[in-house]
């Protein structure tokens, strides 16, 4: 008996075309999706609305004269819409995100469970503390584990992201400064690899910022250090492990000649995941750290929030600490929200409210599903698995610091490109062509061209073997000559690389009506 195959071929034609384009623009069962400005009109709607029963005259002149120009869709219209661009992003559930510095890791599903709990979910800010008991007890273990893993005596919880905690920090360094009578402390010190933020923050509170030299080996210049410190210095601001992925050796003398200064030491706590468990930045002399609970505790992370970044304090800044912050009482769990009494030397308060609720539940369900001997692996298997990176691509790549292992991120020049006639920004595109986000590029601005990889330790090393495996190719091929994959790429994502002169001369920012007798710039796909 044969199969009845009339008209249903049974194997694939051997197709000689390559390089093959769709006419609809579509690749696969990906639509290609216009703005929703254009799919939708004024004339129609996906709900039926009654008239409405009164003018509105009592408006005066804030009447609308024209129609809203918002797209009418049906709700099938609205669903398609916005799963079709979903389908467009990228996100740490489908690959590595190589992101050095911002340590984009898995987010664990049960952290979403709790943090969806009734109990915590429907919480407002303004309930009555007796019927939040609950929630302040969680802030309270939250905030007891998150001094005991850093040494420190006192946190504010209320910050809402590291550069929101260094303002935290150095307002505090301030207002012991002026307390001490030391107001004329006006100038901080920060190292010429230091994250952005942080002269930004210092310039924010109206300190002059002076930079440290760093040395050949990617750290704090001691000797420079020591020549900066002068009776105008009010804190030392100082990332480690900092921003070549390098641990600070000389942390302990720097704390020690900042505080025989009579200045401060503040921590930027960014990369505290590669050390949590294992070093108490308390015992290295640090008066103040941040701690991003994103990178180091696994609350999500991007989107603009919501975020935390909560702030601890040594026992000198401890008494200048924000409002609120939670004690426990005969009556249970309160909110110290007045700069009175045992606050009265607060500097103030950081925001409105108390922080981020739904953080704070994930970042502790984290520590209790993983417990102190998970949280040092945390840190152990970060490090492994960036010094694996590390030691994969340098025969192909130029390591910036080759000596010795790395922290949690491991740290490429360009150095490798020389005589290609490609960049940093060349090779990072042609990676999203090989279905992977591109590293952190051109930071930090002390090493050339500077590739930041941080592999974070929620990726088998399967992931890792097929994401260096990817880089070697591409290296391999940018050494063959073949510059055409890398000026052009990248040719497989939903649209193409952008004029960035045109972009930043003529931005379009918004959506408006085509105005015919305007050319507009160039969108990326055009």
């Amino acid at each position: 008996m044969t199969m009845q195959n009339v008209g249903r071929p049974t194997r694939p034609h051997a197709a000689s075309q390559s390089g093959h384009t769709s006419l609809t623009g579509g690749r696969g069962l990906l639509q290609d999706e216009a703005l929703i400005f254009e799919l939708g009109g004024w004339d129609k709607t996906g709900v039926d609305l009654a008239s409405a029963d009164h003018d509105a005259s009592d408006l005066g002149d804030l009447v609308r004269a024209a129609p809203i120009g918002l797209p009418g869709l049906s709700e099938p219209e609205a669903m398609r819409h916005y799963v079709r661009l979903s389908q467009k992003n990228h996100a740490i559930d489908l690959a590595l995100y190589p992101l050095g510095s911002c340590t984009m890791k898995h987010n664990p599903r049960l952290n979403e469970k709790v943090a969806r709990l009734a109990g915590f979910g429907d919480l407002h800010p303004m309930a009555p503390q007796s019927t939040v008991q609950g929630a302040l007890a969680l802030m309270d273990r939250l905030a007891h584990w998150l001094k005991t893993l850093t040494g420190m005596p006192a946190i504010a919880l209320s910050p809402k992201a590291g550069a929101h905690g260094e303002l935290c920090g150095l307002l505090a360094i301030r207002a012991a400064h002026e307390a001490n009578g030391q107001g004329h402390r006006r100038t901080v010190l920060v190292p010429t690899s230091a994250h952005g933020t942080n002269p930004a923050t210092a310039a924010f509170v109206g300190y002059s910022v002076v930079e440290i030299a760093q040395t050949d080996d990617g750290r704090v210049d001691i000797v420079d250090l020591a020549a900066k410190l002068s009776p105008d210095v009010a804190a030392i601001m100082v990332t480690n492990p900092n921003t070549c992925g390098l641990f600070e050796r000389d942390v302990i003398e720097i704390g020690r000649l900042t505080h025989e200064a009579g200045a401060y030491f503040y921590c930027d706590g960014a990369n505290f995941n590669a050390i949590v468990g294992r070093v108490r930045p308390g015992d290295l002399g640090v008066d103040a750290m941040h701690i991003n609970l994103h990178k180091t505790f696994s609350t999500p992370h991007g989107g603009g929030g919501p975020g935390a970044g909560p702030v601890v304090l040594s026992a000198a800044l401890a008494p200048f600490a924000p409002a609120p912050w939670v004690v426990a009482g005969e009556g249970g769990f309160k909110l110290v929200e007045e700069t009175i009494e045992e606050a009265a030397q607060g500097f103030g308060r950081m925001s409105a409210f108390h922080g981020q609720m739904g953080m704070f539940v994930r970042a502790y369900a984290y520590m209790l599903s993983h417990g102190a001997d998970g949280l040092r692996q945390v840190a152990e298997d970060a490090v492994l698995n960036a010094n694996y990176v590390k030691a994969k691509l340098s025969p192909v790549m130029t390591a910036a610091f080759p000596d010795g292992p790395c922290m949690h991120e491991a740290l490429f020049d360009d150095a490798w490109l020389e005589g290609t006639d490609i960049t940093t920004l060349d090779f990072a595109k042609a990676m999203i062509d090989e279905g992977f986000h591109p590293m952190t590029m051109y930071f930090p601005l002390v090493v050339h061209g500077a590739m930041l990889i941080e592999p974070t330790e929620t990726e088998p090393k399967q992931e890792l073997d097929r994401f260096c495996e990817a880089l070697t190719a591409l290296a391999l091929a940018a050494k063959g000559g073949d510059v055409d994959r890398f000026k052009g790429a990248p040719y497989l994502a939903p649209l193409r690389r952008l004029d960035e002169t045109q972009a930043a001369r003529k931005p379009r920012l918004t959506w408006r009506p085509e105005d015919k007798s305007v050319s507009p710039a160039p969108l990326a796909a055009e």
